[in-house]
């Protein structure tokens, strides 16, 4: 009589990185295959999964951290997925097919899932690593920033760009002294036109916010912790807390020291494979056809490719589509979306209301919409962005189109 078939063991996905990009693509992939891996998630933070976009809120006092939680450790648990929380990886061996974590785990894999994310960029002026300079990247920072407005002051935030301005807000809704220092003329100067960017600072002018506009910053002052900011030109502020939301750098020094094909991050094909086809990554560490990312919307829909590419249903391929972007103060509304700069041949529609407070540019391209400004106004963005995104032929709505959907309906 021959003995019982032993139990095939399942291959061993790993995940290195516990954030929204690595945690979305699991899903996806159990979705679709929820019994096909042996799942390991190792995070740097000692979290379950949080929605990292909701921080701003938290900083506010708006949100708690409960609030924010997508994943709890029961949630790992449940569904028979190893979690290594407060543990990151720190080598990868791809010959012998094993990660090795700073605690010293090491655990063999069949496929890995890089989503290292990306790292605040601190300007590498004299004293950038003073106590009291962070970034806005994760709770600690929240954490830092919350324990700097009880026991201090002046806060100079670095950057007026979308998270610069969420993070201005924030400390200025927790009783600091907020200055928001940008080396542009226009605030959001990547998603916004002068008139909407102006609009917008002229409206966080009158919650309290102050703005240096054109200032390049050329020294963090202090000894044992920051005391103020100084500029190329001379001048200095009193600052006891800077934080630099002036960009981030994708996260790909494991990748390389792994020998994996990375430019200015992990390099990437439709699939979402690297060019070691073991090894799959997504979000803010990935390169796409020369693009990175940083918004939700494309990292979501690289989860799904990529977990059904996981799960064996390899028929999905990743597109680059045209982003939106919101910003997350309270009673300010503003929406970009798609080509706001335009091109050859391209026109602008513009409504201005300065007695309301509104106002809206359309990017047209031919007979197709290319990009939208909404200021005041942004109920209609998501039906813009869906126009921008499907390529409608908006020929028969131009007379109507700033006007909003419901118009065009009626038009129509």
């Amino acid at each position: 009589m021959n003995p019982p078939a032993k139990a095939t063991a399942r291959p061993s996905l790993i995940v290195v990185g516990n954030g929204m990009a690595g945690m979305r693509t699991v899903e996806e992939l159990l979705k679709l295959a929820p019994d096909l891996y042996d799942i390991t998630v190792f995070g740097a933070e000692p979290h379950g999964n949080y929605n990292r976009i909701l921080l701003s809120p938290v900083l506010a006092g708006e949100k708690s951290v409960d609030d924010i939680m997508l994943h709890t450790r029961d949630w790992y648990a449940q569904h028979g997925i190893t979690l290594h929380a407060g543990d990151p990886v720190v080598r990868i061996d791809r010959k012998a097919r094993t990660v090795q974590s700073l605690s010293g785990i090491t655990v063999a894999y069949d496929r890995l899932l890089l989503a290292t994310g990306s790292t605040p960029f601190i300007v590498p002026v004299p004293g950038h690593d003073l106590p009291g300079v962070i970034g806005f990247r994760d709770i600690s920072d929240v954490d830092t920033m919350l324990q700097a407005a009880r026991t201090h002051r002046h806060a100079v935030v670095i950057g007026g760009g979308l998270l610069g301005l969420e993070a201005a807000n924030g400390l200025q809704r927790q009783g600091m002294d907020v200055t928001v220092v940008h080396m542009s003329g226009a605030l959001m100067n990547q998603q916004l036109d002068a008139p909407a960017s102006m609009l917008l600072k002229t409206a966080l002018e009158a919650r309290g916010l102050r703005f240096l506009m054109h200032a390049q910053t050329a020294e963090i002052l202090g000894s044992d912790r920051v005391q103020g900011v100084r500029f190329a030109d001379g001048t200095s502020i009193p600052a006891d807390l800077v934080v630099m939301t002036a960009g981030v750098r994708p996260n790909i020094a494991l990748a390389q020291a792994a020998g994996l094909h990375c430019e200015r991050a992990i390099v990437v094909d439709d699939c979402l494979q690297s060019y070691d086809p073991r090894v799959y990554a997504v979000g803010e560490c990935v390169q796409h056809r020369r693009a990175t990312f940083g918004l939700v919307a494309p990292i979501w829909e690289q989860a799904r490719v990529c977990g059904a590419h996981l799960a064996g249903a390899g028929h999905r391929r990743y597109v680059q589509q045209a982003s939106a972007t919101k910003l997350k103060v309270t009673g300010i509304d503003l929406y970009s979306a798609g080509d706001i700069i335009g091109g050859e041949g391209s026109e602008d529609l513009v409504l201005r209301d300065p007695r309301r407070g509104v106002y809206k540019r359309l990017v047209v391209q031919g007979s197709r919409l290319a990009g939208a400004v909404l200021y005041g106004d942004v109920q209609d963005g998501p039906w813009y962005f869906d126009l921008i995104q499907q390529r409608r032929d908006i020929s028969k709505l131009r007379a109507h189109l700033l006007f909003g959907q419901a118009l065009c309906a009626q038009a129509a």
